[in-house]
């Protein structure tokens, strides 16, 4: 794994378990490794994306089908 991947997966760590963390430091960071402001972007919306879906078949119990068609 590369630094830049460590970092933008920090962030995303941070996001997903305590977004209140995600401060103006962790977005330096992101922009010092080379991320842009439009990849940063990116990040937080696929992460916040999943995060929001997995709420929701969460919070509705639903059980997803594994390979093999068995459910959990």
């Amino acid at each position: 794994m590369t630094k830049k991947e460590k970092i933008m997966l920090d962030y995303a760590k941070s996001l997903t378990i305590k977004p209140t963390s995600v401060k103006e430091n962790i977005i330096k960071k992101l922009k010092n490794i080379g991320f842009s402001d439009e990849d940063i972007l990116d990040i937080n919306q696929v992460v916040s994306y999943f995060n929001y879906v997995n709420r929701i078949v969460e919070g509705l119990g639903v059980n997803l089908e594994t390979e093999g068609g068995n459910s959990d």
